[in-house]
């Protein structure tokens, strides 16, 4: 697939891309997209959330400090996107963990229109129907065929699901494709999963008839950024403002010599 592309298109059509995301890491996540070119807006009040989703070209839904009120904002802003057919991601941040949690999450893919749900491999897991457990937010052990999991919770949800981790799983339930680039650097600094939402967000609303392939170059260049950034001496302390820079400084020739990206095995649902 041409990632490079891709990102053309994000640089070009600069999508907003509307979050209702997690306190910890909100500005992370507003930097990160503005890096890659895109503009970034966190608009919460259940009072104008609809309005502003209405106005974007993707929607951000992460659960990572959550409350019901938050579920009701966060469900307007769906209904909403829905109601104009534009892509909603959902980081189910943490499922696994609580009963709140995964009662959340199951909410909002049940009552509105996921576009694509994202997820390390316990809290995928967990929405998929496994009997796993998450720590805190950070994935737990899981004994069954990752590949598989996401092709069956796509296929019965009918949206593309994402799987963070050594390698990234993108399985729209037919097709798959995976993502080896990254650092694991990336593990030790708090907010990286949640910026990954913000990224991938921000390539579908540049690509949107095409999700999975948009999702799997957002991660590409997220994670290429990364590998940069570490190789020009960032550590947990200053790794995210080495990786805006790099973001900001991706080009084709990078992209090109560094992304691995590749079609999955053939998976039997």
């Amino acid at each position: 697939m041409n990632v490079y592309s891709c990102l053309e298109q994000v640089r070009e059509k600069q999508p907003l891309v509307h979050h209702l995301t997690n306190w910890v890491t909100i500005f992370d996540c507003a930097q990160v997209v503005k890096s890659f070119g895109a503009s970034p807006v966190m608009a919460h009040a259940i009072e104008e959330v609809a309005d502003m989703a209405s106005l974007a070209s993707a929607l951000v839904l992460n659960i990572g400090t959550l409350t019901p009120e938050f579920i009701d904002s966060m469900k307007k802003a769906a209904l909403a996107a829905n109601a104009k057919s534009i892509p909603i991601v959902l980081d189910v941040c943490g499922a696994g963990a609580t009963k709140l949690r995964d009662d959340m999450c199951f909410k909002l893919l049940n009552e509105t229109r996921i576009s694509i749900i994202k997820g390390n491999a316990s809290e995928i897991a967990r929405i998929a129907g496994e009997q796993v457990n998450t720590k805190g937010v950070d994935s737990g052990e899981v004994e069954s065929d990752l590949k598989s999991i996401a092709a069956k919770l796509a296929e019965a949800r009918e949206c593309v699901v994402v799987v963070t981790g050594k390698e990234d799983i993108i399985s729209d339930g037919v097709n798959c494709l995976s993502v080896k680039n990254g650092h694991e650097v990336m593990g030790r600094v708090v907010g990286t999963g949640c910026m990954a939402a913000s990224v991938i967000g921000t390539f579908a609303g540049a690509v949107p008839g095409n999700l999975i392939e948009a999702a799997a170059a957002g991660l590409c260049c997220f994670e290429v950024a990364a590998e940069l950034a570490v190789k020009n001496g960032a550590g947990p302390g200053t790794f995210t403002g080495k990786l805006f820079d790099e973001v900001y400084l991706l080009d084709k020739a990078k992209i090109e010599a560094m992304q691995k990206v590749e079609k999955c095995a053939a998976t039997t649902l």
